[in-house]
């Protein structure tokens, strides 16, 4: 039974769903938006979301953390850029919105950004 058991697994191994989320998130934060499947956009919001939380502090601590979690330059970018247009707000820094289903296999598409 899957009671109390919330993590996605994307089809993947647990190293892999880690790279695929990390490579995702830095992707994100150096453009802005990406397409990408609904599962995986799922997965990404709430990934980004505790980043951009955590960034709002310029700290060693923090910036040791995001470092762990995503690459250097995207680490940067975050709490130089990004983190400060969200410091007033409390949560919601992300939008997923739906585009057309993939035409290969029909999965659903969506286009996520910054708020």
């Amino acid at each position: 039974m899957r009671h109390r058991k919330k993590k996605k697994i994307l089809g993947r191994k647990s190293d892999q769903r880690r790279m695929l989320i990390r490579n995702l998130a830095n992707d994100f934060i150096l453009k802005g938006k990406i397409k990408t499947t609904s599962a995986k956009a799922k997965v990404l919001k709430s990934f980004i979301e505790k980043l951009i939380t955590k960034s709002g502090e310029d700290n060693l601590q923090t910036k040791r953390y995001l470092e762990r979690h995503i690459s250097l330059k995207s680490s940067n970018k975050l709490i130089k850029d990004i983190s400060p247009q969200y410091k007033d707000r409390k949560g919601g820094y992300t939008r997923i919105i739906k585009l057309k289903n993939r035409a290969g296999d029909n999965a659903p598409i969506v286009l996520i950004e910054f708020v």
